[in-house]
């Protein structure tokens, strides 16, 4: 095994002819660099790919390390610098369910608590010119637009339309203004899931139930059609055997908060590249195992749609992952399932990329005031004594997460003023306060503490 150090790369072209000889330290950029790409270095040298780095570094100003065998070469520099942004470039071979959970764990390491320590994305595709697309895309998301193969929270969306994976026939749609109202559907529902995507155009699509890496099984108790892949191509299938093809271009994000496998790529016809290739997909998150517990992917729904406007989809999942390791840190829960859960569930795309819920009604609100190195995180209670209890309930694992407060810079010693009551959790990038369950609606919530600059 050669044991060179992950290195550091400015001038790529210059790095390449280099590396046998360079240190690791030569010429890297500060230790504060905002953003970091890792790759392997056989595919840092195919030309394509290159390509794909070059676009993340042009818009990114990032830094790029490079490893032979494994991404934890790069620990101690990734720990030297401690980037906001990690991003993982790698072609689909590469990505296996192994990779998935090295960069999980890699990730948590960047400094001594047990959190994750950046925000980390894998950018992958079915080709490199489809992570290239991704890489290049940069105009952010609001989020208007929402379909879904399962019940969603439909007050926290400007529209949207769910088809339900229990009942056959049901379904309610929301038009913009108004209260969602229950409709028929068809008995087969794979013409219309196909049709948001199409013709709708969703911002964000949701799927739970059963999957594996090759289908989306539509109908949980009654059947249904699927969703089906085919070289880079995404089709519907219904229960006749007609095809549906799906061509839709437009930007999104994919949440598959509920099913197995969805996240796992396993080959060239695995699903989650035919998301990414001809589904419009720029972000996705899915389990790569099959899911029984479900912390991991519903919570995603708990922080990103059911607080709209509050997080990015990239703070959504890291809270989220914030949230499952305090679970596992202060025994909450089943630890059997949060472990189970830990490093089982990708994120695809560029992290720094944003998309975000157009904002909507919040049941409470966040405030962070900075001043002369004092911090103050003021909670207030939106819909009295319910304003920290579960939005919607459907799937596994739903509500009581915990209250997450992301810093805009990395922090260093930390001194508590107030506010010791909450328990509250504050590492050197967040805020974590467990959730007060027991709301009184006439208090304000309150953290404040010093901080030394990092």
């Amino acid at each position: 095994m050669n044991n060179r150090p992950c290195l550091p790369v400015i001038g790529l072209a210059l790095a390449i002819l280099l590396s046998a000889v360079l240190p690791a330290s030569w010429g890297a950029p500060p230790a504060d660099t905002s953003y970091v790409v890792v790759v392997a270095r056989h595919t840092q040298e195919q030309p394509e790919w290159l390509a794909v780095v070059d676009a993340l570094v042009a818009r990114h100003a990032a830094a790029v390390l490079v490893y032979d065998q494994l991404p934890e070469e790069c620990l101690p520099e990734l720990q030297r610098r401690h980037p906001r942004y990690t991003c993982f470039v790698a072609p689909p071979e590469e990505v296996t369910r192994a990779f998935v959970a090295q960069v999980h764990q890699l990730t948590r390491q960047y400094d001594d608590d047990p959190y994750t320590d950046t925000f980390w994305g894998i950018l992958t595709g079915w080709n490199a010119e489809g992570a290239l697309r991704i890489a290049q895309h940069d105009e952010p998301l609001t989020v208007r637009k929402v379909a879904s193969g399962t019940e969603f929270a439909m007050d926290k969306v400007v529209e949207g339309v769910w088809y339900c994976e229990l009942v056959q026939n049901r379904m309610y749609r929301k038009e913009p203004g108004q209260a969602p109202q229950r409709q028929k559907a068809p008995d087969d529902t794979t013409r219309a899931l196909v049709d948001t995507l199409n013709e709708y155009r969703a911002d964000l699509f949701i799927t739970s139930g059963h999957a594996t890496e090759r289908d989306w099984q539509i109908g949980f108790r009654y059947r249904n059609g699927s969703f089906r892949s085919s070289q880079g191509q995404l089709f519907g299938l219904d229960t006749r055997g007609q095809r549906h093809p799906i061509d839709s271009p437009n930007p999104k994000v994919y949440l598959a908060v509920g099913n197995c496998l969805m996240g796992h790529i396993d080959g060239p016809a695995a699903m989650a590249l035919a998301w990414l290739e001809s589904a419009g997909v720029k972000q996705m998150v899915g389990y790569t195992v099959p899911t029984w517990f479900g912390f991991g992917g519903w919570g995603c729904l708990d922080y990103f749609l059911e607080q709209p406007g509050r997080y990015t989809l990239t703070e959504a999942f890291f809270a989220n992952q914030h949230a499952l390791i305090y679970s596992l840190e202060h025994e909450i829960g089943n630890p059997r399932g949060l472990e189970f859960d830990k490093n089982a569930v990708a994120f695809y795309g560029d992290p720094a990329w944003i998309a975000r819920m157009a904002e909507g009604e919040l049941h409470y609100e966040q405030q962070l005031d900075i001043a002369d190195g004092v911090y103050t995180l003021t909670i207030t209670p939106n819909r009295g004594e319910a304003s920290f209890q579960p939005v919607n309930t459907n799937g596994s694992q739903r509500g009581w997460r915990p209250l997450i407060q992301f810093l805009p810079h990395r922090i260093g010693q930390v001194e508590l003023l107030a506010g010791e009551e909450l328990q509250p959790v504050i590492t050197d990038d967040f805020i974590l306060i467990p959730n007060p369950r027991d709301c009184d609606p006439d208090r304000e919530y309150r953290v404040v503490f010093q901080a030394e600059p990092k």
